[in-house]
């Protein structure tokens, strides 16, 4: 089983800014892909950032140039970074992380975290 705890939301004024944290934790071997999605009140859950083992990014169209994202790899965390907050972003965000188990054949995972709530408003 491989645990992700999401920390680091709340309430902020439009404009202001947020970090968010995700660790993960448990039986694992190596984490290649993380990444933060978020889901507002009556909307589908949607990407909003990723990052690969190597440090390669990307991003939502919608975040570009006001969020980012960052991981150590030696503690199997994950960051986001999030400026010029605006009401919009206001949301239940979500680490996701895939990967490979210790053991035979390498099984891989993909886990998800509980999600914290961001909430952006004056």
């Amino acid at each position: 089983q491989v645990q992700l705890v999401e920390s680091g939301g709340g309430l902020v004024q439009p404009g202001g800014s947020l970090r968010l944290s995700c660790a993960a934790s448990g039986s694992i071997f190596s984490i290649n892909t993380m990444g933060w999605y978020r889901q507002a009140p009556g909307k589908e859950r949607e990407f909003v950032a990723g990052i690969t083992s190597g440090g390669s990014t990307n991003y939502a169209d919608s975040v570009k140039g006001r969020f980012t994202i960052s991981r150590e790899n030696a503690r199997n965390t994950v960051y986001l970074e999030m400026n010029s907050l605006k009401p919009e972003d206001t949301a239940v965000y979500y680490c996701k992380a895939d990967g490979l188990r210790p053991g035979w054949g390498k099984p891989k995972f993909e886990s998800w975290g509980q999600g914290t709530q961001v909430t952006v408003s004056s």
